[in-house]
């Protein structure tokens, strides 16, 4: 068989399917139309970033996933099945979980009350606390986490709280993780951390939504991207295929060579900076975009 038969005879790499997949996003504030027509999707054991600018439509289009919004046009499908998503609770029943940036956990209560909040075990009418402790321990211990169940949770850092707000989202059956900002207070060792948690969730297939405006971050851990602007989607692109200053252009729809970007707080008059600068991310190091 010839080389040119070989090829044509070769099997076509098949993508898999979307775990959850958002059709034409379309949400409406009064006059002004938030999210235009945006196509979303995710796919199982990846983790998957939303870049845009402020005013994109990222959270609105997190909003819409997270049954928080109702969308005005545009369909939902979690794997391939059209599903009405009509509020946080009715996501949750889906499988699609949220990390807020702020933790919305109870620090007065124990680690394994936390992880249990709404779901707790009973026996004989009331609360089966040493099976609840147990369930806590196995979660966290799922993720590797040494953290003591019966301890209350304010008596552990932000970044701590964090991981067990995760441990939450994954004691019941998740499919779709959001992640909002999960860096934003964290310093280096406990990013680590919870990258750690996070690659050890794709390792079991869940798709991970991760939000964040530390571009480093995004292309450590991130799989795939899509980019928003002013309520359209610009393109999904694989990480490793979309250069970061490539990137920057598409959030902010100019090309390097119309940049220039200035310290903020300061009046000087702004500074051109090289684009090997540029490509990195500019939330990080504190620039505003000038034209």
């Amino acid at each position: 068989m010839s080389e040119a038969a070989k090829k044509l005879a070769a099997p076509v790499p098949v993508e898999p399917s979307p775990v959850v997949e958002v059709r034409g996003a379309t949400v409406r504030f009064g006059a002004e139309t938030a999210l235009d027509s945006v196509d979303f999707r995710m796919f199982g054991g990846e983790v998957h970033s939303l870049m845009g600018e402020n005013g994109a439509g990222k959270s609105t289009l997190i909003k819409a996933l997270t049954g928080a919004l109702a969308l005005d046009a545009g369909t939902v499908l979690l794997e391939g099945v059209v599903v009405h998503i009509t509020s946080p609770a009715d996501a949750q029943r889906h499988g699609i979980r949220t990390v807020y940036q702020e933790i919305d956990l109870l620090p007065n209560l124990s680690v394994a009350e936390n992880i249990a909040l709404g779901r707790e075990p009973r026996r004989f009418g009331g609360i089966d606390w040493p099976r609840m402790r147990r369930e806590a321990a196995a979660v966290l211990q799922e993720l590797g986490l040494e953290i003591d169940p019966a301890a209350q949770l304010g008596s552990y850092s932000l970044a701590v709280q964090q991981l067990v707000a995760i441990a939450r989202a994954i004691s019941s059956d998740v499919r779709v993780l959001v992640l909002d900002e999960p860096t934003s207070s964290l310093d280096a060792d406990e990013v680590a951390e919870l990258f750690r948690v996070i690659r050890e969730l794709k390792g079991r297939g869940v798709a991970i939504l991760f939000v964040s405006h530390f571009l480093e971050q995004v292309y450590e851990i991130c799989d795939r991207i899509t980019v928003l602007r002013d309520g359209h989607q610009i393109g999904e692109y694989l990480t490793t295929e979309l250069l970061r200053i490539d990137l920057v252009q598409k959030m902010l729809g100019k090309d390097a060579s119309d940049l220039t970007v200035r310290p903020r707080g300061f009046a000087e008059a702004p500074v051109a900076m090289p684009s090997s600068r540029l490509a990195r991310s500019l939330a990080d190091f504190g620039f505003a975009v000038s034209t």
